[in-house]
């Protein structure tokens, strides 16, 4: 049996906001069987919350940002990529401000807490979205599709006009473990002549060489160098999967993307939830489908 999530206690995140600038406190909580993942702002009165959704995307430039009538945060999917890859599917996430602190730029800071707390299964089997059709979304030439598959798999491709990049292709099958050794430490990433701009639109106030990698027409500006040779294409995964979240429930499919940020990742998860005709809810090892309907016919098929 395939069980639901949560943490075993409580733990916290410091830093600050990578396009706000402001510091930045983050508060996992265990929440019950059947929660779902919901953001609550406790800087604001009445702690108003808002459930982690597709339909509560507000925002999708440079970052994602979720939002109601009252309140919004931004900067969420370097936090949701690690829920995603430890399949925790319930969770208060308590935050002080409008957005989530960046850390070094990638998910390790939230990995390491979340491990740090430990985990949870909860008497409730989990729930999950098998797809059972291609389901395609493009705008231009980017574009996004998810296939039937023996798991969760993601391959991602990025191309970018500098000597640095250039074409990056990654695929891999999205475990525990291969998300901690593979995509965790892979940081966002900017060009220097781009921050002006972005700074005047009130975007990367933050965002120093302690937090993202820095790209000038020489080369890479961090002292360190790059974490991986493509750590730039596992960061684009890495914000994939964050967004995944969004679908409200894990996926059993093949993600695979090309040139897709964040506003195609959630056109396609949108387009998932309206395809009630592609995929269907299962519960892995429940009785019912053990039985007569033979398990082979609900299991994703090729890998």
């Amino acid at each position: 049996m395939f069980l639901q999530r949560t943490i075993r206690k409580k733990v916290t995140v410091k830093g600050i906001g990578l396009h706000t600038g402001e510091p930045s406190t983050v508060t996992f909580r265990p929440a019950p069987r059947g929660t779902g993942i919901f953001v609550v702002r406790t800087d604001l009165p009445g702690s108003p919350s808002i459930l982690v959704q597709a339909e509560h995307v507000r925002a999708t430039q440079m970052a994602t940002t979720l939002g109601s009538p009252v309140f919004s945060v931004s900067t969420v999917e370097h936090c949701l990529s690690s829920l995603a890859a430890f399949r925790i599917d319930n969770l208060f996430i308590e935050l002080s401000g409008p957005e989530i602190p960046i850390g070094d730029g990638s998910a390790y800071v939230f990995m390491e807490a979340l491990l740090s707390s430990g985990f949870v299964e909860q008497d409730e089997p989990r729930r999950y979205a098998y797809i059972n059709q291609p389901i395609f979304y493009g705008d231009g030439e980017k574009h996004a599709y998810v296939l039937p598959y023996n798991g969760l798999r993601v391959t991602c491709t990025i191309e970018f006009p500098h000597n640095v990049i250039g074409r990056q292709r990654f695929d891999l099958d999205i475990n525990e473990t291969s998300f901690i050794r593979e995509l965790s430490q892979a940081r966002t990433f900017g060009f220097l002549k781009d921050v002006e701009a972005m700074r005047a639109k009130g975007l990367a106030r933050g965002g120093s060489l302690e937090n993202a990698v820095v790209l000038d027409q020489g080369g890479v500006m961090n002292p360190e160098g790059l974490r991986y040779p493509d750590e730039f294409v596992r960061h684009k995964m890495l914000d994939a999967l964050g967004d995944l979240v969004t679908l409200g429930m894990p996926m059993m499919g093949h993600l695979v993307l090309y040139k897709a940020g964040h506003d195609v990742m959630n056109r396609l998860v949108r387009k998932i939830l309206e395809s009630p005709e592609s995929y269907r809810h299962i519960e892995l090892g429940a009785p019912s489908l053990l039985g007569a309907q033979s398990d082979r016919s609900l299991w994703p098929i090729g890998s």
